[in-house]
């Protein structure tokens, strides 16, 4: 199962890292991964997740939150609401970019 990295941009400017994690065919919908709010995507957590979801045949984006793991940002200048719009921005890159996101996963 393929897991690249891909980045984009969030809610406050600056380039999210995200990893992709792929089945080996053609995924049967896209998920969007959120992990808590002071880790990263590459939690043993959020990667085992990921690597769950693809292997039932689901895509996985999941990403570090402006200020957090290989993101851009301050995460001092961040809040819950920013939070938020980066999950929105995250939603519409794989929309755009592979299809919209029809699950929602996190902690």
């Amino acid at each position: 199962m393929p897991s690249i990295r891909v980045d984009f941009p969030g809610s406050l400017g600056a380039q999210l890292a995200g990893r992709l994690d792929t089945p080996d065919s053609a995924p049967r919908a896209w998920a969007l991964f959120a992990h808590c709010f002071t880790c990263s995507k590459d939690t043993k957590a959020a990667a085992w997740i990921a690597r769950a979801l693809a292997g039932a045949g689901y895509g996985v984006l999941r990403f570090d939150f402006t200020g957090l793991g290989g993101s851009d940002g301050d995460f001092a200048h961040t809040h819950f609401s920013s939070n938020v719009d980066d999950l929105v921005a995250a939603a519409d890159w794989l929309a755009v970019t592979h299809g919209a996101p029809a699950l929602m996963v996190g902690h």
